[in-house]
């Protein structure tokens, strides 16, 4: 296995950080039913590689608050990291774009579209920019021994798909169109969350209670 230089090494950690702040982990133990009541959600968020930007876990996130929908006409959230692997090039993101919402907003309230070289920008609603600084400075000190070296810049924004049209449903994708000012533009086919929790469907063929297990 081919060892990590230290930015890079700080960059994939605050990747697993932002990323971790998001996941909810599901699990079937001993005493239930042969097949879990509920199931988690299959879809994952899809990737694109555009020069030495890396665009990962790109997904609309399933509403979990009355202000967001995924039905016609309604607000949903675009999930998105993008890393920026150049040792010493720039790069800004300049627009998103998609022909199944009416309007993109950025909010930069809390981060910036600019990405310098080695850092990442993440759109991930859930994740305390604070939190995550706070956990690379940790990992800085840890692999110096001092305080004084600056961890890797993360920034987080928070992107909604304003007025969805019918073609956003649940386990299905659509393209959205990412601009960088110089990477250029790569469009990527996003998939919608189905939601963390699926109601199990009972029928004649289902397993009997008690049986089996895991």
């Amino acid at each position: 296995m081919t060892a990590l230089d230290k930015p890079t090494r700080r960059v994939a950690t605050a990747i697993a950080l932002a990323a971790g702040a998001a996941l909810t982990l599901s699990a079937c133990g001993a005493g239930q039913v042969s097949q879990t009541a509920s199931q988690a959600s299959a879809v994952n968020g899809n990737t694109a590689q555009l020069g030495e930007l890396a665009l990962r876990n790109v997904h609309v996130v399933y509403p979990d608050s009355e202000e967001y929908s995924i039905e016609p006409g309604g607000t949903a959230i675009l999930s998105f990291t993008v890393i920026n692997e150049s040792n010493d090039t720039d790069d800004r993101l300049v627009d998103i774009s998609t022909d199944y919402a009416s309007e993109v907003v950025i909010d930069e309230q809390v981060g910036s579209l600019v990405i310098p070289a080695q850092t990442l920008l993440t759109a991930e609603p859930g994740v305390n920019v604070e939190d995550v600084e706070a956990a690379l400075e940790a990992l800085e000190q840890a692999e110096t021994g001092t305080s004084e070296d600056a961890a890797v810049p993360v920034d987080v924004l928070v992107v909604e798909l304003e007025n969805l049209n019918e073609g956003v449903r649940p386990g299905l994708t659509f393209p959205v169109t990412f601009t960088f000012e110089n990477a250029g533009t790569v469009t990527v086919e996003v998939p919608v969350d189905a939601g963390p929790v699926l109601e199990r469907h009972v029928s004649d063929k289902s397993p009997i209670e008690g049986e089996g297990g895991h």
